[in-house]
């Protein structure tokens, strides 16, 4: 990678295990190592312009203010 410093915290180094384009949104799967694998859909423009393909080197960088998780038990006593 570049190097470049970021204020992000969670950074995962790993390698790209596939990409399924789409027309608008793609779909990267990155193996982080552990048995673990972090899944993102980016713009397939985004796709080209990083040059990722299976086996490339990259970075999942996670930055998020919130985290949403349900189960389908907790959505059936909503109703």
């Amino acid at each position: 990678m570049c190097g470049m410093a970021l204020s992000a915290r969670n950074q995962f180094p790993g390698k790209v295990v596939s990409v399924r384009g789409g027309a608008v949104m793609s779909e990267v799967t990155i193996d982080i190592g552990g048995g673990h694998q972090i899944v993102s859909l980016i713009s397939t423009s985004s796709v080209k312009r990083l040059k990722l393909k299976k086996g490339s080197a990259a970075v999942a960088v996670i930055k998020a203010t919130e985290v949403i998780v349900s189960t389908q038990s907790s959505a059936a006593n909503e109703k």
